[in-house]
């Protein structure tokens, strides 16, 4: 009796951890709908904006979101403003400094479930050489087969405010506002 019940603590065990370790699906940001979109004051006259394309890969766990992690990363020399020249300063030594900083990255470390379709995401953002704890709200749009791709996907909105001083970014404040808005829109598919 002592050893059928030793068997079905394994069994249980077993199950559990292979429930655990299936549980989470890996999605991979489709970097042609995935999109960070940032504004930021200009000498109170303007709020104007730019974005880059990002890539990355989400660990998507419907059981238990709170296990969920998202790793994403952007190539800085690819903003764009619609503006060439404006792209061009952004791209150099006073702003993002591309050819010694190349990419930002953000790397979540904690998911915080705020209701069905809402979490808030900790995690590091590092930006121009310096890294810095972020948190994003994010919401789950919507979760399916893409039409298109004929694929599982997932599709996400999200935001956040950080300061460009925290990141060494300091050209022209305060005219051009310290605070930065970033809007994110982020389409994955299953692999």
């Amino acid at each position: 009796m002592k050893r059928l019940f030793v068997n079905y603590i394994l069994f249980i065990f077993l199950c559990l951890s292979v429930n655990t370790v299936f549980a989470a699906d890996s999605y991979i940001l489709d970097p042609m709908h995935t999109a960070v979109l940032w504004h930021v004051n200009h000498f109170g006259f303007s709020n104007p904006s730019g974005k880059w394309m990002a890539s990355g890969n989400v660990l998507l766990d419907e059981a238990n979101p709170k296990n969920s992690k998202v790793n994403a990363v952007i190539m800085t020399g690819d903003i764009v403003t619609g503006i060439p020249e404006l792209d061009k300063h952004l791209r150099g030594e006073l702003f993002f400094d591309v050819k010694k900083f190349p990419t930002a990255t953000f790397v979540s470390d904690k998911v915080d479930i705020v209701n069905k379709k809402t979490a808030k995401v900790h995690g590091i953002l590092t930006l121009h050489g310096v890294s810095k704890p972020v948190i994003l709200l994010v919401t789950l749009n919507k979760m399916g087969k893409n039409p298109i791709s004929d694929k599982m996907s997932a599709g996400f909105s999200a935001s956040t405010k950080i300061k460009r001083s925290d990141f060494g970014i300091n050209t022209f404040i305060p005219g051009v506002g310290d605070e930065v808005i970033l809007n994110i829109e982020a389409e994955a598919y299953k692999k």
